[in-house]
């Protein structure tokens, strides 16, 4: 009798593994079938363009012709293009004045409202409500407020006797007003994401560090700092994506002057893919930038990689 059992138990075993076999593959169908439509539109509008970029980069195309292939001649010719070097710098510039301040006030934002106080929520909001205003708005508010004569930065400056500058018409001040008016649209958004990772500490640690005698300043420094890296890997690879595509704030504000002293890569792409109808061109410029912003990422993937942890028990 037992024997008979255990002679049975093996057969249904074999008999219900095809049926698992195909119940898994069912489930993998299954999900690609959810996973389709954004798997479609990831290869179609993010994929594709990408390629075809790349291909046109090898062409000449003024749009009204045909396109005609010239190898690396706009490769050549951008390894002489002063004008596209100076904005790549003019780029470079502005993340280096957005991404730093940005981050750090972020950082510091939610240091504060990560807080038991009173109307802490709204407050939480209030810091928000920039990132939700669309930048082609906020950039005819900031030219309104930067206007040199009725604008309210500088009717404040001359309360105490100080006559402001004309910001956006003045080379020296033009660029670090566009960086201005996006650190204030983008700090409070960055602040979400650390007050998420602050609240994801937990607190036992903090009540570790402080019976060991931590002072506040300690425990920010090598306790908050680097539990915060998965948060600090994210903010930072968005925010340099983001300044490096900067376009919208900048042709609303100055439209790439004065004398290109905010004529950022991307504005230099559209005034020759649209402007100067150079397709080809412009597809190479395209490639230069997608280079760069790759190579700034994977060197972000290695810094953070040896120094982030995402496991707290």
């Amino acid at each position: 009798m037992t024997g008979g059992l255990a002679t049975r138990e093996p057969l249904a075993q074999a008999e219900s593994a095809p049926k698992r076999t195909r119940t898994r593959r069912f489930g993998d169908w299954y999900a690609y079938l959810f996973i389709g439509p954004s798997l479609l539109g990831v290869v179609a509008f993010l994929l594709l363009p990408v390629v075809i970029v790349f291909v046109l980069s090898f062409f000449r195309w003024e749009l009204l012709s045909a396109p005609t292939f010239v190898g690396l001649e706009n490769y050549r010719r951008l390894a002489g293009d002063g004008q596209t070097w100076h904005s790549l710098w003019v780029t470079v510039g502005y993340v280096l004045l957005c991404v730093p301040l940005q981050t750090v006030l972020a950082l510091t934002l939610a240091m504060l409202l990560n807080q038991r106080i009173k109307g802490i929520r709204f407050y939480r909001s209030l810091f928000v409500v920039p990132w939700m205003a669309t930048p082609i708005v906020l950039g005819l508010i900031w030219n309104w407020i930067f206007d040199p004569r009725d604008g309210a930065i500088n009717s404040a400056l001359a309360l105490v006797g100080i006559t402001g500058p004309d910001w956006l018409s003045d080379s020296t001040w033009a660029l670090p007003a566009v960086a201005l008016v996006t650190v204030w649209q983008h700090t409070g958004y960055n602040m979400l994401f650390f007050l998420a990772g602050l609240q994801g500490i937990p607190k036992e640690l903090y009540d570790a560090a402080s019976t060991d005698g931590a002072t506040p300043a300690q425990r920010f420094w090598k306790l908050t700092l680097p539990l915060l890296n998965p948060t600090m890997f994210f903010v930072m690879v968005t925010n340099l994506i983001g300044a490096f595509q900067i376009f919208d704030t900048v042709f609303v504000m100055t439209n790439g002057g004065p004398s290109g002293s905010t004529e950022v890569l991307n504005f230099r792409i559209f005034n020759t893919a649209f402007k100067q109808f150079d397709f080809g061109y412009a597809s190479t410029l395209s490639v230069l930038l997608f280079v760069i912003i790759l190579t700034v990422t994977l060197v972000q993937v290695r810094f953070f990689g040896k120094r982030t942890t995402y496991d707290l028990s």
